[in-house]
């Protein structure tokens, strides 16, 4: 990590020779470095990189200059280094930050710095754009509410999995794709038996795991990075063999490509989000070859990351809005921010626009992990949510009435009707 970190800034470091005899555009790049999403936070990075290189180091007719700042996932160290980008590195754009109640977080702070412009880079807490948004904060991926829906009636039609106990992250980004789950598979008609919630950095999963009920159909597990490797280490050494669905990042590249065994446990698993590794559209296949080219395989996934294509998509519409501004930042970049609501973005996984609250609709895509011939897993395409808007398909109203995501929204017995 430490030797990505360093490589990123080296990076950084090539542009700003020929940028300082110039005008610049500088970059921020928030993302999480520490903690349970470290992994993906490197191929953020590495994401960025690409971004800006495709760009030959250009936006607006300006030299990109970049800084990269590490984060924990936690809001007070994402909100002192997204002070230290502003103040003391003079960026004129934030990037991220990763993790979802860092969003939240920077959701607040951006209102401090109305002058100033940040694009998430891959957090998905629901509030971050639902709840008095920030105008000068601009979202480019579905939030994890939507990332989570579609996979709810796919396992009650395709799986026919009608009772299912849930294990998920403690914190708002947790909450939010377990809402979109759960709205959608209630609905459907499934119920969720007992709801197990587990804190962010968690090590000891005996507990949980030994008191997961027997009479389910499956388990929805709602945790990624670090913590779904040493779930999933825990749940084989029990002998559990009950059905798994996995939330969004629970079967990441950062998972996937985990060391050892236990993650076999996840063949077969459902799951679901805003990327499909097997999407054949010239867009992604494109983009992933870039990726895979322009990084070295010991240092790379093999494919990108749902953490790195965040970073990509928010790059690079970083990027299309300076260019149709001509990189006028003036008063207090009212310019880029009106390019960037009005976007349509064209990206890996498509056209992207925002909506009123500078938040993504989009596909949502359904895969099962499978085994990929080669020893190890990938993730196999198996199903689609097309124009998953923010709302999940519902009027504000209703869907305001529901509640924000926590620990007992949504109400499952209130959705079955």
């Amino acid at each position: 990590m430490k030797k990505y970190f360093l490589g990123a800034v080296a990076a950084a470091a090539l542009f700003a020779p020929q940028a300082m005899a110039q005008d610049t555009i500088k970059l921020g790049i928030l993302v999480a470095l520490e903690g349970a999403f470290a992994a993906g936070g490197a191929d953020g990075v590495r994401n960025v990189e690409l971004a800006i290189n495709q760009a030959g180091g250009m936006a607006g007719g300006k030299k990109i200059e970049f800084v990269v700042a590490p984060s924990d996932t936690t809001p007070d160290t994402a909100v002192r280094q997204a002070r230290k980008l502003i103040e003391q590195d003079g960026v004129d754009i934030i990037i991220g930050p990763l993790s979802g109640s860092e969003g939240i977080a920077l959701r607040d702070y951006a209102k401090t710095v109305p002058e100033k412009t940040v694009i998430n880079g891959v957090s998905g807490a629901l509030e971050t754009t639902w709840v008095d948004p920030a105008p000068n904060f601009f979202r480019f991926n579905p939030d994890g509410a939507q990332w989570g829906y579609g996979l709810g009636s796919y396992v009650v039609n395709e799986k026919g999995w009608k009772r299912v106990a849930t294990v998920a992250a403690d914190y708002s980004f947790g909450y939010t794709n377990f809402l979109g789950f759960a709205v959608d598979f209630c609905k459907a008609g499934g119920e969720i038996v007992e709801r197990f919630w587990v804190p962010l950095g968690s090590s000891d999963f005996g507990g949980v795991i030994a008191a997961l009920p027997d009479d389910v159909d499956a388990i929805y597990l709602g945790v990624g990075g670090t913590d779904a490797i040493n779930f999933l280490n825990q749940f084989e050494q029990a002998g559990t063999e009950t059905n798994l669905i996995g939330g969004t990042i629970m079967a990441d590249q950062t998972v996937l490509t985990s060391k050892g065994r236990a993650k076999d446990a996840l063949i077969g698993t459902p799951t679901s989000g805003w990327l499909a590794e097997d999407n054949d559209s010239p867009e992604w296949t494109s983009y992933v070859k870039a990726y895979q080219d322009a990084f070295p395989e010991s240092e790379r996934f093999p494919s990108p990351s749902l953490f790195g294509v965040g970073y990509y998509i928010a790059t690079t519409a970083a990027i299309a809005a300076l260019n149709e501004v001509d990189g006028d930042l003036s008063g207090g970049q009212a310019k880029l921010h009106a390019a960037l609501s009005s976007l349509e973005h064209k990206t890996p996984l498509g056209v992207i626009s925002l909506n009123e609250n500078r938040q993504a609709t989009g596909t949502i895509m359904i895969n099962e992990v499978v085994e990929d011939g080669q020893g190890g897993l990938r993730n196999a395409l198996v199903g689609k949510a097309e124009g998953v808007t923010q709302t999940l398909g519902m009027s504000a109203e209703d869907f305001r009435a529901m509640g924000l995501p926590s620990r007992d929204t949504p109400d499952c017995a209130a959705l079955r009707g």
